[in-house]
């Protein structure tokens, strides 16, 4: 075969590749285009080494009487499952039966499994691990400006900023390419960085007399009550535009005047200074005072909090003070992790969502998509169970007995991990499609295994609402299938009614006409179109015929916010602080988060041998002055006790951190997986989990010299 033009499959960044498949297997390079200009991580650069994992599952396996997975033909495989699925729903309803989707599935899939779940299945209990991602800063952007779309500008437009707010996300380490897009305001001394942690993008902001602001976890809220408290009561503040795109400033400058710097000062520990320049350079750099451009950009160490969305809201609140979403050069955005976070959502994982972003309790929704689907609008399910409220309930009088796991590792993924792991073992089915044997897949009754990304076409949506396609440069394995395959043969096991097509370009058709006139409408779009050199930002919709066709739409809200009026919402909000607060016998506050060579649950990743040698197991961040005060040293060994229980690890004696903070990576499962002890308290909007912050213990610990061999090492 000849080189193939595809995308990465890790991060929302969707850097594009070059792969070139040889006789000793797949060839990666970068390749030019607006995102990576030809950038790759250490991620992308060894992608292909997942293609050749010594695990790689090439054939269904079923549970035994003895309590092992054994081999099994696919046509046993999908027999036992849908004779089991059949009896349950017959015995129980459609709703005994829950699905899990994943954040990495295609755009095909990912509407193709969520038409699977409300119409094979018949089930309300779908969601999926975005959840865990997106929600807070969906629920914000709904809320205020009318749609979620991650980035509403192109990346691109970050290079002509003279300040960018950056709050709770990492770029350098989990999205290294996207930095090169901050180099303009790096050198003006304009990158405004929030995080506990002095990260590896924080220290950027050194470059040029930037800011790092390092508040108490838990308190992003307070930071930007200040700030805008500053920004309205300096009359810095866009009057202008408040005036003529804007309703609520109102009620949002009264909740604001009772956050001076002082104030926010105890509660966040950020300077009152430093709270005053910031907000100043931020002003100055908004186009009201003549400034070149600004941006308020937040990412999941702001959104992962019982109060996520009200923190994303107020992060809007600011923008909007300053006029900047729809002028060309500034904005507000989300900075989406998953690879496909963003049209994983859009098209039907979300338990509350149909294809377009449509939501799901809309009459007129529902008879569009229903009549796309060929079904009747009255036999598709209500609204379901968002992730952590599902997962809670399986196994549970009256809950789901039976669970479809796809793209997902959820007992390594999900907060209070433990307690997960306990839900799927009191399931009476639970079916895992993958392509390793993952964590989650190692409990399976059946597990089946799937085709990878090189090994199939489709697309992606990226985190600037880019439809990118994903194309085919090597087969799969021989037993290997793709989960639209699986979903078509089950359906008709079931006898559902419906097509189920599994060419992903047929697939793709069917979604853009389900999302017609939608929020997130790709009906104007098709993988031929998509083949050309144009780029397509949604909403792309169709045409009448002889028309012009649409070029999609780069930037958002230039003439108006897809509201009732056309204006923004600026909404109250206020601080409240984390769920899990501090208290006598867990005195320190814990964070989550990524390091470089890895991914999410590290399923991958910690397969791939470059990247596990880096990094191959998980450790804990503290302060110099919190180690020697608990007497550990470098390396040695520190037990993190949560009210949800205990994990122990090595310590990583570092001066970045707070001393009242620790800072440990999720990539690990079993003994090592953080998760385990972090809090599934959710945000009442979003049900977004409070992943980011949570009360802990931290004392040094003794460990058995085997507790810390990484997952592939107790495999192997």
């Amino acid at each position: 075969m000849s080189d193939v033009a595809s995308h990465c499959p890790y991060c929302a960044l969707q850097c594009a590749q070059t792969l070139s498949p040889r006789p000793e297997g797949l060839g990666v390079s970068g390749r030019p285009f607006p995102t990576n200009r030809g950038g790759l991580c250490q991620k992308g650069w060894t992608s292909a080494d997942l293609l050749r994992v010594p695990d790689r599952l090439t054939t269904p396996l079923v549970r035994s009487a003895d309590g092992t997975l054994q081999p099994a033909t696919w046509q046993e495989a999908l027999d036992l499952v849908a004779d089991r699925l059949a009896r349950i729903r017959a015995e129980d309803g459609p709703d005994a039966v829950a699905v899990f989707g994943g954040g990495g599935l295609t755009n095909e899939k990912a509407y193709q499994l969520g038409k699977f779940a409300r119409v094979a299945l018949g089930t309300a209990n779908i969601d999926y691990n975005g959840r865990f991602c997106m929600s807070s800063a969906a629920a914000a952007a709904n809320r205020s400006l009318g749609v979620d779309r991650g980035l509403p500008f192109p990346l691109t437009d970050l290079a002509g900023a003279q300040a960018v707010l950056l709050l709770g996300s990492n770029l350098a380490e989990t999205m290294p390419p996207a930095v090169a897009h901050l180099a303009g305001v790096r050198e003006r001394g304009g990158l405004l960085v929030v995080d506990p942690r002095r990260s590896a993008t924080a220290a950027l902001s050194d470059v040029g007399g930037g800011l790092h602001l390092q508040p108490v976890p838990g308190t992003d809220l307070v930071v930007l009550l200040a700030l805008l408290h500053v920004v309205l009561g300096e009359a810095l503040a866009d009057t202008e535009y408040l005036q003529d795109r804007t309703v609520g400033s109102e009620e949002v400058r009264r909740r604001a005047a009772s956050w001076w710097p002082e104030r926010a000062e105890q509660v966040c520990g950020v300077p009152a200074a430093t709270l005053r320049r910031t907000a100043r350079l931020l002003a100055a750099a908004a186009p009201a005072a003549g400034g070149t451009g600004a941006f308020v950009l937040t990412g999941r160490g702001v959104e992962q909090s019982t109060q996520g969305t009200a923190t994303v809201t107020a992060a809007i609140n600011l923008a909007l003070a300053l006029g900047l979403p729809g002028r060309v050069g500034s904005g507000y955005g989300a900075i989406t992790g998953q690879g496909n976070g963003q049209g994983g959502r859009e098209h039907g994982q979300k338990s509350d969502q149909l294809p377009g972003y449509r939501m799901i309790d809309d009459p007129a929704a529902r008879a569009h998509v229903a009549a796309v689907w060929g079904v009747d609008p009255g036999s598709l399910p209500a609204k379901g169970k968002p992730a952590v409220e599902l997962l809670a309930s399986l196994g549970t009088p009256g809950g789901p007995r039976a669970l479809l796991v796809h793209g997902s590792n959820v007992v390594v993924s999900a907060p209070n991990a433990q307690r997960v792991a306990e839900r799927l073992a009191a399931l009476d089915l639970l079916v895992v499609c993958d392509f390793v044997p993952s964590e989650t897949a190692l409990l399976a009754d059946v597990v089946l295994p799937v085709t990878q990304w090189a090994e199939e076409e489709g697309t992606m949506t990226s985190l600037e609402g880019r439809v990118i396609r994903r194309r085919k440069a090597v087969e799969p394995p021989a037993g290997a299938r793709s989960e639209l395959w699986v979903w078509s043969e089950l359906a008709g096991r079931l006898g559902s009614e419906g097509t189920w097509a599994t060419d992903p370009a047929e697939v793709f058709d069917e979604l853009a006409r389900a999302s017609a006139g939608g929020r997130a409408d790709y009906s104007g779009l098709s993988h031929a179109r998509l083949d050309g050199d144009e780029p397509f930002y949604w909403p792309c919709p169709a045409v009448p015929p002889g028309a012009e066709p649409h070029l999609g739409t780069p930037r958002l809200f230039l003439e108006s916010f897809p509201t009732p009026d056309g204006r923004a919402r600026l909404v109250p909000v206020d601080h409240h602080g984390p769920q899990d607060g501090l208290r006598p016998d867990a005195p320190l506050h814990l964070v989550t988060g990524r390091v470089l060579q890895h991914y999410q649950s590290g399923a991958q990743t910690r397969r791939v041998q470059r990247l596990n040698d880096t990094v191959p197991k998980a450790y804990v961040e503290l302060h110099p002055l919190l180690a020697a005060r608990i007497g550990v040293a470098e390396g040695e060994p520190v037990r993190l006790t949560t009210a949800r229980g205990a994990v122990s690890v090595p310590a990583r004696v570092t001066d970045t951190i707070r001393p009242d903070t620790v800072f440990m990576p999720f990539h690990w499962g079993g003994r090592s997986s953080v998760n385990r002890v972090t809090n599934d308290a959710t945000d009442p909007l979003s049900g977004m989990p409070e992943f980011k912050v949570c009360a802990v213990d931290v004392t040094a610990a003794r460990m058995r010299p085997e507790a810390h061999r990484s997952e592939q090492e107790v495999r192997v």
